[in-house]
């Protein structure tokens, strides 16, 4: 959890406008550092407290997801569902590691969900880590649906592509191999069925994509792991792009 955390409380520290925050700032990493179960009450009294700014929300749910703390559940499914692309992995970094069997249902919800196609990148991924019963039928879905030309969704269909790969699942044979038609997709799903035993030739017109900037779009370790592909393109919604078809 460190390096994530660190990311958190640096980017957190950014968003302070005043020395009052400041004071409650250092107040939630005391209680971060304290560990204590007086400290993780007081943490759950800021999730339900009113008029606390969202970043305190944010560090607190995180501190208490990371811990093991289902109080946190609800916050951080809120923030896994926010439109920012980076409180998103944040909180999926600390759903993942919650432990609570609500989170694999939270997830299936939100990246199976058409209005929200958008911002399912996160919850895709979360599914992929998760390993639960409902992340393969999920990811399936997800992945049928955006299998559509010019499907500005694409690197959510890669995400799906790829966790469909890591979590080995056979029933998966069908939707990778529909998926090695699309370009954007046709590497990546390719590799995966390799994963499975399936071999698929990758068509000769099919280039590699070339990620945006530096890192592919990532945002930082909390956004890394089993299928993470780069984030957003430029000018588009979250999760979106230019199409499958390139």
């Amino acid at each position: 959890m460190e390096d994530e955390f660190h990311e958190l409380t640096d980017r957190v520290r950014a968003e302070l406008r005043s020395p009052q925050d400041l004071v409650a700032y250092e107040r939630l990493l005391g209680l971060a550092r304290k560990n204590t179960p007086a400290g993780r009450e007081e943490l759950a009294r800021m999730l339900v407290a009113v008029e606390r700014p969202l970043w305190a929300r944010e560090i607190a749910a995180f501190i208490l997801g990371c811990a093991g703390d289902k109080r946190a559940f609800e916050p951080l499914v809120l923030l896994l569902n926010y439109r920012d692309p980076v409180r998103c992995a944040t909180a999926a970094h600390a759903l993942g590691r919650l432990g609570d069997p609500r989170t694999a249902r939270a997830a299936t919800a939100l990246a199976t969900n058409p209005l929200r196609t958008a911002y399912a990148l996160h919850p895709v991924r979360l599914l992929a880590e998760l390993r639960a019963p409902q992340s393969v039928p999920a990811l399936i879905a997800t992945l049928e649906r955006l299998l559509t030309p010019h499907n500005p969704y694409w690197r959510v269909a890669l995400a799906c592509v790829e966790g469909l790969g890591a979590l080995g699942d056979r029933r998966a044979v069908p939707s990778l191999t529909a998926a090695v038609a699309h370009p954007r997709l046709a590497a990546a799903a390719a590799a995966s069925l390799a994963r499975l035993g399936v071999h698929e030739d990758v068509p000769a017109t099919t280039a590699p994509e070339t990620p945006d900037g530096p890192d592919g779009g990532a945002h930082g370790h909390a956004a890394r792991g089993v299928g993470r592909g780069p984030g957003p393109e430029r000018g588009a919604e979250p999760g979106g792009g230019r199409g499958l078809s390139g």
